[in-house]
């Protein structure tokens, strides 16, 4: 596979991504758990299904147990804080805080081994946080106070997304059928927790039904296997550039499907936040 069409399937994980907060509130009011499970279920028999016909690929599977703790520890752990977000917080400004994910890997991949910590890097840091407070300083209705746990898991959850994507770089040896591994593994790590905390809920209608089949296809599932093919395989500094579109196309589809109003605000926001992972992503963009 060339750079180049690799770089293009990495590119799909992001319009992907871009669809999972609209998705997630689609699917109605299953627990956070409940759906981790069903999506993360889906989402590995996606990669479980590009096995058939391929000697070997289940050796894929066998790997150190740093690479399960990152795999695992990641996508569970992200997914969780983000539906658990999705749930107790306004969406757009849920998936706003969520999506500095972007910019906080700029910044943790500088401080990495043979990396710095440029001026730019702090530019694009003053930007993103400089979006974050207008996102509540503009909020004039005010957060109620059942809204400020689905805040903070969304601003863990970037952080959480953010140390998976750096470790996992440092994990180039790891094969992308790894991760059919790592969506299971996700999945009845989800299940368990439910069957302990939550109350199972079915969805009550087909529009919520095809939303979660779409989740686990898509954004929480083939996305993962796109990424990773990326990451591995493309121009690492295009695909790292083009994430910071998320914020943006995602607040776009929640604004198109009518579960966010398109205020000055967000827009606002939006455009600080996603313009400094711009900043702080130069090199990704220019260096040669």
């Amino acid at each position: 596979m060339s750079p180049r069409s690799a770089t293009l399937i990495g590119l799909t994980a992001i319009l992907m991504w871009s669809l999972l907060a609209v998705m997630t509130v689609a699917t109605g009011t299953i627990p956070a758990f409940q759906l981790a499970a069903m999506t993360f279920g889906i989402g590995a028999l996606v990669g479980f299904a590009t096995f058939l016909g391929r000697t070997g690929a289940a050796k894929a599977l066998r790997q150190p147990l740093v690479a399960w703790a990152v795999g695992v520890g990641g996508l569970f752990g992200y997914h969780a804080l983000y539906f658990l977000a999705l749930r107790f917080a306004p969406p757009a400004e849920a998936g706003l805080l969520n999506y500095l994910w972007p910019l906080l890997i700029v910044l943790f991949s500088s401080l990495l081994p043979g990396e710095r910590l440029a001026a730019h890097h702090v530019i694009g840091a003053v930007l993103g946080l400089a979006g974050t407070v207008l996102l509540f300083g503009g909020n004039t209705s005010g957060f109620v106070a059942g809204q400020v746990p689905g805040l903070i898991a969304a601003f863990i959850a970037a952080f959480v997304w953010a140390t998976y994507s750096v470790l996992s770089r440092r994990l180039k040896a790891v094969p992308t059928d790894a991760v059919a591994g790592f969506c299971l593994a996700t999945a009845l790590l989800a299940a368990a927790v439910h069957a302990a905390i939550e109350t199972t809920v079915w969805p009550a209608t087909a529009l919520q039904w095809l939303a979660v089949i779409g989740l686990g296809i898509g954004p929480v599932g083939a996305a993962f296997y796109a990424w990773d093919i990326g990451m591995k395989r493309g121009d690492i500094r295009v695909l790292g550039a083009a994430s910071y579109a998320t914020p943006l196309l995602s607040t776009a589809f929640l604004i198109l499907a009518g579960y966010a109003k398109p205020t000055a605000t967000i827009a606002l926001a939006a455009v600080l936040i996603a313009g400094g992972g711009l900043v702080a992503a130069k090199d990704m963009v220019w260096k040669r």
